[in-house]
């Protein structure tokens, strides 16, 4: 059954109601939004469905395909589900909407995820965009697509733990057609980029390898590049690690050694990468931008240290492909997916070989997800 169908299963009555949001990939601009960098995001057709209907009661009540039973949200204790298993994200989105005035209105809300769980494609910032824009479009109010984005990062990072940046919101709320978002995360300054790559397709494959950025050493990599900026800050007077040029930081460097060290330079560097892609795509040059995209998985995985056997193997059996111009890592890493950048009528071929090579390698499949780029937010009257 369809998400429509589910609801009806569940709630005994119609869906009138469709909400949804999208899931991200990163061009690049990798653990760089946290560190008020540019990021340069793009919105999939792998999206999180929301099928509600308003109900006037003075409950929120939400169920997930897949996930047996009804999770009930009280409108008037919304700070009290921080360990709502499934639902917590919702309840956090619903609580910081009621913290700033929006109405929250007693509703069913059937969610229908077609980002894959703990893939790095963000599902948990599309389920709460998704969840924003129900909860205030049934409220009746204006909205503005960035203060919902703000929201859902302050739900993900104050009510369920995890200290992401504003990057996979922004992107799930604000994403456009065949473009990417040359997002400041410092300012929120935003330009839409063409994501023309002629005769290249973008090809997501997910490791399969499973992994919680609450458990992960996601929050440790924040904590290192914290440490990095405030030992700077005693010689420069910057307010965070993407205000540094490469040579800024060739002249501050001695002060940080080890891992404290190796996670600054690749913030710095990667901010330059970013720069440097979006002029390699503005110029048409693909060849330029997968060079880049092969650059920012090294440093990851030699810098920043969160790729691991799975994502290196996916992205190394990628860039072996004669019609593949570059590979890499996104999300937070320690799991999760690839891009890469491979000639459009090789794309069939490119994705068996890799299968197998990776299936050979680790001892299971990954996955190959056929996308596009699309708008962030959408509603439909059903």
């Amino acid at each position: 059954m369809q998400g429509k169908e589910l609801f009806k299963s569940v709630f005994g009555l119609e869906a009138e109601d469709l909400f949804t949001a999208a899931g991200r990939i990163n061009v690049i601009g990798e653990h760089v939004d946290y560190c008020g960098g540019k990021v340069f995001p793009a919105a999939l057709n792998l999206r999180c469905n929301v099928y509600g209907r308003k109900t006037g009661a003075n409950v929120i009540r939400i169920a997930l395909k897949g996930i047996d039973g009804i999770k009930e949200i009280e409108i008037d204790k919304l700070d009290s589900y921080k360990e709502l298993e499934y639902a917590n994200y919702q309840a956090g989105v619903a609580y910081y909407l009621q913290q700033q005035g929006t109405p929250i209105v007693g509703c069913d809300l059937f969610y229908e995820c077609t980002v894959p769980f703990g893939s790095g494609l963000s599902s948990s910032a599309a389920i709460e965009v998704a969840t924003a824009v129900a909860l205030s479009e049934y409220a009746g109010v204006k909205y503005d697509k960035v203060n919902l984005a703000r929201i859902s990062q302050r739900a993900e990072n104050e009510y369920v733990g995890v200290n992401c940046g504003i990057m996979d919101q922004f992107a799930s709320a604000m994403g456009k057609k065949d473009h990417a978002v040359l997002l400041d995360c410092s300012t929120l300054d935003y330009e839409y980029v063409p994501l023309d790559l002629g005769d290249y397709a973008l090809v997501v494959a997910n490791c399969n390898k499973p992994h919680n950025l609450v458990e992960s050493k996601y929050n440790v990599r924040r904590q290192e590049v914290e440490t990095a900026l405030n030992i700077i800050k005693t010689v420069k007077d910057v307010k965070c690690l993407a205000e540094l040029s490469p040579k800024d930081f060739n002249e501050v460097k001695h002060l940080l050694a080890g891992a404290v060290c190796k996670r600054a330079e690749h913030v710095v560097m990667e901010c330059e990468r970013v720069n440097m892609a979006v002029k390699a795509l503005k110029a048409g040059d693909i060849v330029e931008l997968g060079r880049l995209l092969n650059e920012s998985h090294y440093s990851l995985r030699d810098l920043y240290e969160v790729t691991g056997k799975e994502l290196d193997a996916l992205s190394s059996f990628a860039r072996k492909e004669t019609d593949c111009l570059g590979s890499r890592m996104i999300g937070a890493g320690f799991g999760g997916c690839t891009i890469s950048i491979v000639k459009k009528s090789a794309v069939e071929g490119f994705i068996r070989h890799v299968d197998k090579a990776y299936y050979d390698a680790i001892g299971y499949r990954a996955s190959f997800y056929e996308t596009s780029i699309e708008d962030g937010i959408t509603v439909t009257k059903l």
